[in-house]
Parts: structure tokens; C-alpha cells; sequence
């Protein structure tokens, strides 16, 4: 029988987790701590949203042995997930770490970072100490962040863009091409750990996150930045871990939507669909200088939403009146997943073992699908992987890259 550590000593390592969040901001970024390490180019570009966001962007123009010239390479972006940043793409090894690998073969490839984190924290008008700041959801995500980010690597290369999401990348760019986004720049989409339904999520504490209206009452006291740090985390924890039937020893896993696999040693300690393949990159410091970025509260009362509802609509402000003055109807907007134009070529990457990006809600969202061009959409489905598995297992260049490589190939 496996030890866990004590509920107070998840608490106090949440807790510290979060702290050290805020001392990575001041770290050095993506391109020195993770790519030039590894020898390969990198450089920094900004990208400003119609909304004044001002967001970072890496872009390794080459690999380690190709030519440096990207006249004729097809560019990659990979959008990383909920609280996460673009290094989420570089923990592992080059070998291993998708946007080496695609570097390597020859890929021009740009990483993405979401509004709020360290590398995007920049606006034209507002600081990240005004509320205003953070009063944004995956809507605007799937509105601004991403064509903005589409419409420059397109402008820089001339080229259509191949992308790659996962978890939450996954939900924002399927919410634009339902909305007939990124038609023009978009070359192919591959989505891993897919997320658009929630309410299949097996996770107890993360249900119980929602389902108690948690990111409500966060936001209600004013927090607007995500993950709260300190004692708020822990009082937010402390409820949530007194929940019945809530068991707090696989509180990693359970907190994956939080705080993306804070630690592998912790995550060990759970029995609940853990991730299969990880490697010990994931403890080491760098590692936990890419985790825990900040996104909005009202991202996650948003979130919260979908899970307790089994919906993907936008925001929902409650009021009618203000949802009438915001959507100009009296309930928002339903995301229609079947209004995907049907020739995009799309790749779904999911796991079996994912108790947030559960099979049953992957099935519910390919139903929406199901008149899809067939030769457009390929399923790559692995039973023993979990929600990280698709970004950071050892083995998921043979398992996931391999056919990715191959449907990049295709389009």
C-alpha cells in the first residue's frame, strides 16, 4: 500500500508551489532556460491582440543540423494548456520534446503563450495589478489570442499554419473554427487530450471544485488572478478537501485542470489515473518555472461552468440583462461544434486513462463531427495514457509524433 503525504503537507506544498509561481515570473525566459540550453536558435517575437494584449512568442527557425534558411519550412505553432506556458513543449529531452523534434524535421516552429503568462504579460493600457486586466476568458482566447497569433507567423513565413493543441489549446481553437476562424492561415489542427465537453471529468475534486461554486467565490472576494497563492490556496484546498467522498491523496491528479502535474513524486502518490509514461525531467527546476502561470478567475468560473452544465457556450453572466447587453440575447452563445468547416484536416490525440479529458466527452465531441470529411480526421487513441502523457511522456514521440509527423505530411 503506497504512503501519501498528510493533507496538511499537500496543503503547505500547494501553497508553496503557488508562491514559487509568482518568483518564476522573474526567471529567465523560454527562449535561455529552455531552448538555447539545448543549442538550438530561439527568438522572441510579441504579438498584440485587437484587445491590447501584448503576448510573447518563441520561434526555433531550425534544428540542430538543418539549414537556417525557413524560405521553404512550413510553420508549427503549439499552444500549451491551462496554466502551463510554451516550455511546456520543451520539459523533455530533444528527443522526446515535440517542439525539438518538429525543429529537427525541419518545421519552422513558434510557441505560444496565453495572455497572463509570464511570457504575455504585457497591454497596452493595463497592468496585471487591474482587475481589468484579467477579466477574460478562453473566449478571448479563441477571439483574439489566437488569430493574432495565426495572422503574424503567417504574415513573418508567407505559409499556412500547422498547429498544435493541448487541453485548453485544444478547446480555443476548435471554439474559432466554429466561429469560422483562422480559415485562411490554417493549414492543419492537431489536437491532444482534447478538451471541449467537461462534464464527464472524473476527478472528485476538481468536480467538487465546480460543482461548489469555488471560482465564484474567488472571484467574488476580488482574487483575479489563478491559482490564488498563500493562505487563500490553502483555505480553497482545505474546503474542497472536506467535501465527501472527496479523498485528498490523489489531489495531484485531481488538481492536473489547476495545476498541470505540479510534481511527479507527488503525482506518484496518487492511484487515480495517473500519467503513464513521465519522465524525471518533470522535477526538476526548470520544470516547475513553467508550471503554475497564471490564468483569470473568471477563466475558471467559465470552466466551472461547462463541467456543471455539459455545454460549450460562452461566458455566462447569469443576469439575462447582462448577458442581453453582452451577446444581445438573454443566454450566451452556444459554440457549435458540427459548424467546424468539414475539410480541415484534424488530429485527435487521446488517452484512456485522461480523467479530465475523459473518453466519453472526446466521443461526444467527434459525434459533433461525425459529417466531417472522413479522409480529414484521424484518431489516435492510446489506452494507457493520461491528460500530460501527450506532451511529456518518454515514449510519446513513437506513440503520438510519429503519426503526427505522418498527418502533417498529408496536409
Amino acid at each position: 500500500m503506497a504512503k501519501y503525504p498528510s493533507k496538511p503537507l499537500l496543503l503547505a506544498l500547494l501553497c508553496a508551489f503557488a508562491a514559487a509561481r509568482i518568483n518564476s515570473l522573474d526567471q529567465n525566459g523560454i527562449c535561455k532556460s529552455l531552448e538555447e540550453t539545448e543549442g538550438y536558435t530561439c527568438q522572441d517575437h510579441q504579438v498584440t491582440t485587437e484587445d491590447g494584449y501584448i503576448l510573447g512568442l518563441q520561434r526555433i527557425p531550425s534544428g540542430k543540423s538543418n539549414n537556417n534558411s525557413t524560405a521553404q519550412k512550413l510553420p508549427v505553432l503549439l499552444q500549451h494548456g491551462l496554466t502551463m506556458d510554451g516550455g511546456a513543449w520543451l520539459l523533455n529531452p530533444p528527443d522526446q520534446a515535440l517542439a525539438f523534434i518538429l525543429a529537427d524535421k525541419g518545421f519552422d516552429v513558434w510557441l505560444a503563450n496565453a495572455r497572463g503568462t509570464k511570457a504575455s504579460r504585457g497591454h497596452n493600457s493595463l497592468s496585471t495589478y487591474d482587475p481589468a486586466y484579467w477579466e477574460w476568458t478562453w473566449d478571448q482566447l479563441a477571439v483574439y489570442d489566437l488569430p493574432a497569433f495565426f495572422n503574424y507567423v503567417n504574415n513573418q513565413t508567407g505559409q499556412k499554419v500547422h498547429y498544435v493543441g493541448h487541453s485548453l489549446g485544444t478547446l480555443s481553437v476548435l471554439a474559432a473554427l466554429s466561429q469560422q476562424k483562422l480559415s485562411n492561415t490554417l493549414r492543419s489542427a492537431a489536437l491532444l487530450s482534447p478538451v471541449a465537453y467537461l462534464n464527464q471529468i472524473t476527478t472528485l475534486l476538481i468536480q467538487s471544485f465546480a460543482r461548489t461554486y469555488a471560482a465564484n467565490g474567488l472571484y467574488a472576494t476580488g482574487l483575479r488572478d489563478f491559482p490564488p497563492v498563500g493562505q487563500a490556496l490553502g483555505t480553497v484546498l482545505q474546503f474542497l478537501c472536506s467535501m465527501p467522498g472527496v479523498d485528498c491523496s490523489d489531489i495531484l491528479v485531481a488538481i492536473t485542470i489547476i495545476l498541470n502535474n505540479v510534481k511527479l513524486f507527488l503525482l506518484k502518490a496518487s492511484q487515480t489515473c495517473p500519467n503513464c509514461c513521465l519522465t524525471p525531467t518533470s522535477s526538476n527546476l526548470v520544470f516547475q518555472q513553467h508550471i503554475l502561470q497564471p490564468t483569470s478567475t473568471k477563466n475558471m468560473v467559465h470552466l466551472s461552468q461547462m463541467i456543471r452544465r455539459g455545454t460549450i457556450t460562452m461566458f455566462d453572466y447569469i443576469f439575462p440583462v447582462i448577458n442581453l447587453q453582452r451577446y444581445n440575447q438573454l443566454t450566451p452563445p452556444v459554440y457549435n461544434m458540427a459548424s467546424i468547416p468539414k475539410d480541415v484536416p484534424l488530429f485527435f490525440g487521446y488517452g484512456g486513462r485522461d480523467a479530465l479529458s475523459d473518453v466519453n466527452d472526446v466521443k461526444a465531441l467527434l459525434n459533433d463531427l461525425k459529417d466531417h470529411d472522413k479522409d480529414k480526421l484521424v484518431e489516435q487513441y492510446i489506452e494507457e495514457y493520461a491528460h500530460m502523457d501527450f506532451i511529456m511522456a518518454g515514449n510519446a514521440n513513437q506513440k503520438v509524433y510519429d503519426p503526427l509527423l505522418t498527418f502533417f505530411g498529408q496536409n
